[in-house]
């Protein structure tokens, strides 16, 4: 079996170049990426991989949790969750409500990310409650938890709403916890795609094994 490339000489910020010496035999292994070089925005564990190979890869090691979005003002941020959500491994990202929404924040990562569809809060509650999982709202709504003293469950749903209105009242009632992200300073409350990787993060640090 052939060793992982070292593609530190010819790392760019467009990639790395055509695969040099022996030609690799893995199945993995795209023959064009390897004659014309890897300028996609992977780790360097995936250059020269397949797309196939690389979602099959990532679904062996997906994490348990979920992330949904509420999408009624086609949020410019669900781009940016979408590409958190990607690179924290989330199992499933689901967009409710509108099906169309601007993929220019995900940076192609909705490629690599298993996305479903739910016409309205409803649909969504009824799929999370058939899945056994619970719905955890992140809004700084009244009555909401702290974040740094909540135990999020394992296998879970983070629901976040649209970037200045929030979570809807549908969305809030549906929740079976609601959390907030602590603030300091003077602002209301952080950019959506912030909030969204902040919690993503801190679902990590209490289930995701150490790296190293």
């Amino acid at each position: 079996m052939s060793e992982t490339p070292d593609p530190s000489d010819e790392l760019t910020t467009h990639g790395v170049g055509p695969w040099k010496g022996e030609l690799p035999i893995e199945p993995y292994y795209d023959p064009e990426l390897l004659a014309r070089g890897d300028s996609r925005n992977v780790i360097d564990r995936y250059r020269y991989w397949t797309m196939e190979a690389i979602v099959a890869d990532l679904d062996e090691r997906r994490f348990p949790f979920h992330v949904a979005i509420e999408n009624w003002q086609h949020d410019m941020n669900i781009g940016s969750i979408v590409r958190s959500a990607n690179a924290f491994a989330a199992d499933t990202v689901h967009i409710i409500g509108r099906k169309r929404w601007n993929k220019r924040g995900a940076m192609v990562t909705d490629r690599y990310q298993h996305v479903l569809y739910h016409p309205d809060v409803a649909a969504f509650t009824e799929w999370a409650t058939d899945a056994r999982l619970p719905i955890i709202a992140l809004d700084n709504v009244p009555g909401s938890v702290p974040i740094e003293h909540f135990d999020f469950p394992e296998r879970c749903v983070l629901l976040f709403g649209q970037e200045g209105p929030g979570l809807s009242e549908a969305a809030v009632a549906a929740a079976t916890d609601v959390v907030e992200i602590t603030q300091y300073g003077s602002t209301r409350s952080l950019n959506a795609s912030a909030a969204a990787a902040v919690a993503m993060h801190s679902w990590i640090l209490q289930h995701a094994p150490a790296s190293g």
